[in-house]
């Protein structure tokens, strides 16, 4: 579905200042997936989603959605894409919403803009997500939750193949965000829409088949299910505090030239503060990241 081969994106903030806010990511995206996107504000996982969803243009690399390289795409042809291929969700409904229609209006709305106005597709839309009972609320009729429930539901008004959600329940409790996630689940599921959330939350993340570490604007590791999610669900003993722990294991990614970027806490763990040397030492068979400065414990008995 997504194909990102050393994606770079540079900012230019005036003639002599740039940021790089991608600096040569690569990620791939199967079709169905529904996937989570994580890292510390600055790291370019904003950045990443709005050029998945054509809102910005990569500087250099590849990036190929549903076969089509948007690099090479004209402004028409964007346009396009953006209103057939992708659906959009953003934390501030208000970018969502238009606040003087009701909510069965709202998902009409990009329906109208593509010539293809279907009340009862609305409607059927707007059930699917549980909002059936509030069709003709207008926004102030309507919660936190209520209101991105709806976001969701006009972001699939026009049948798209990739669903984009940047931090889709920051602005909601814990217990609302739960509920949001299950509905991309079951759109997932039902639909076979691919997902791609970015998130801070790592407790959202237990209901993601992958979850992808950014850092520096390069992809530093991913989370992967251990198990598949109704198996979790099905587990009633299951201590919801241990899920991640339970249910996902991390992987280091290496790029093509076989660098792999060290967590900060790791480093600092084994005294790597101020310096950018390390021991890297090969033994039975694992790789062993060693402070240099440091002598080695000898474990072998004398």
């Amino acid at each position: 579905m997504i194909t990102c081969e050393n994606l770079v994106k540079i900012y230019k903030i005036d003639d002599e200042h740039e940021v790089m806010a991608l600096q040569g990511l690569d990620l791939q995206v199967e079709d169905g997936e529904m996937m989570g996107i994580i890292g510390n504000s600055g790291s370019g996982k904003s950045t990443l989603l709005n050029m998945l969803g054509g809102l910005d243009r990569p500087t250099a690399g590849k990036l190929i959605i549903n076969d089509r390289d948007l690099l090479r795409l004209t402004d028409k042809e964007l346009v396009q894409y953006k209103r057939d291929t992708v659906g959009f969700i953003w934390q501030n409904n208000a970018r969502n919403l238009v606040p003087y229609l009701t909510a069965v209006e709202n998902v009409e709305l990009p329906m109208l803009l593509k010539g293809r106005y279907k009340r009862d597709r609305a409607k059927e839309l707007l059930e699917m997500i549980g909002m059936g009972h509030r069709i003709n609320s207008k926004l102030n009729m309507l919660s936190g939750g209520e209101q991105q429930r709806v976001a969701i539901a006009i972001s699939l008004s026009n049948n798209p193949s990739l669903l984009l959600a940047d931090e889709p329940t920051g602005s909601v409790d814990t217990k609302t965000a739960d509920i949001i996630l299950d509905v991309f689940r079951e759109l997932n599921r039902n639909l076979g829409v691919t997902v791609v959330i970015v998130t801070h939350d790592m407790q959202l993340t237990r209901k993601m088949d992958r979850v992808v570490a950014i850092r520096d604007g390069k992809t530093s590791s991913e989370i992967l299910r251990r198990s598949i999610y109704s198996d979790i669900m099905n587990e009633n003993t299951l201590n919801e505090t241990n899920v991640e722990d339970d249910t996902h294991i991390e992987y280091a990614v290496l790029d093509n030239a076989g660098r792999i970027q060290v967590p900060r806490d790791y480093l600092d763990s084994i005294g790597i503060s101020d310096s950018n040397k390390l021991q890297v030492v090969l033994e039975d068979g694992r790789i062993a990241l060693l402070n240099p400065n440091r002598r080695p414990v000898d474990t072998k008995p004398s």
